[in-house]
């Protein structure tokens, strides 16, 4: 029985009934550079050794150049996929995370986290905290990582992630505020979500589609201790408190042919109907399918994505 498939969505990975996932693609790793790519250097870091996990540190080659103390912007970003796939250090991710930082002049970071079923949620949550605090270390400029201790406006931060990762993004700005992460003076200046990954049984029935059911199966292979299922509040953030939402502005990206886009629309609704005070907008392109401009990033609409995405980070009047 070991060997039944209980899942299989091929040509990705099967989940057999004892629970073991395989992975049917390849994993790439595309190593850090300090060569720059698109006017860009990047560098890996440990931030639990316990765990032996990292992320990885994309900076401005010009910032690298600059002898002075410029301090620019720090985005921090969860990598999507279902909670099963893809890394921080997948081709996709490094290629949209140099593009992202050279539109942008930001710091970023892109946080690496343990997957689903291996390691079932809330593991990746506790990680991507992990990471979080981590980051914060270098607030006061005295951590470990140089690039963070000189260039990262810790006033000036951004949390940001596609699908599963806009999902992450959404719990971590969250728990920032409930655990006051940051100094009574400073707080998360906005968040980025790329078609997120948010669901509910409303939504489901409201959509009668066989995608959202899919992506129903997909959370529980996430999730399997869950007994709530869709309703979990860890997927269902609509149904959940947002007016503690820890940053000022939020951007809401959705995509005309993505059943999630509806789980992305019903958040902007909540966000502005919760009592929180900041500022939700919402993007949507039309006639493209989900996280489109991770697949094609050299088409039209990724690029003019992209720039709304580096308009939001630099413009505080939004």
């Amino acid at each position: 029985m070991d060997s039944y498939v209980a899942f299989d969505y091929s040509p990705r990975f099967r989940i057999f009934k004892n629970g073991r996932i395989e992975r049917l693609v390849p994993e790439t790793f595309v190593p850090p550079s300090l060569k720059p790519e698109n006017g860009v250097v990047s560098k890996d870091a440990v931030y639990s050794p316990e765990k032996n996990l990292s992320l990885r540190i994309y900076l401005p080659q010009k910032s690298v150049d600059d002898t002075g103390e410029k301090k620019i912007p720090l985005l921090v970003y969860f990598h999507g996929g279902a909670f099963i796939m893809e890394t921080a250090f997948s081709t996709i991710y490094h290629t949209f995370l140099t593009s992202a930082v050279s539109a942008t002049d930001c710091i970023a970071v892109s946080v690496d986290y343990r997957r689903a079923p291996e390691h079932p949620i809330p593991i990746l949550y506790e990680d991507s905290w992990d990471a979080i605090q981590w980051i914060f270390t270098h607030i006061a400029g005295s951590g470990s990582e140089h690039w963070l201790n000189k260039h990262a406006d810790f006033s000036n931060v951004f949390l940001a992630g596609d699908s599963a990762g806009a999902n992450i993004a959404h719990h971590m700005a969250i728990r920032a505020e409930k655990e006051k992460l940051l100094p009574e003076n400073l707080k998360i200046s906005g968040m980025i979500l790329f078609h997120p990954y948010f669901l509910s049984k409303a939504l489901i029935d409201k959509m009668e589609v066989g995608a959202m059911r899919y992506y129903e199966r997909l959370w529980m292979i996430a999730s399997p201790d869950s007994e709530n299922g869709v309703e979990d509040p860890w997927i269902n953030v609509v149904g959940s408190d947002l007016s503690e939402l820890g940053c000022g502005r939020v951007l809401v990206m959705v995509a005309g042919n993505d059943v999630l886009a509806r789980g992305g629309w019903s958040y902007a609704a909540e966000l502005k109907k919760s009592g929180w005070v900041g500022k939700v907008e919402v993007m949507e392109t039309k006639d493209e399918g989900h996280v489109f401009h991770l697949r094609n990033p050299d088409s039209d609409n990724a690029r003019r994505l992209l720039q709304n995405f580096a308009e939001f980070l630099k413009d505080e009047t939004r």
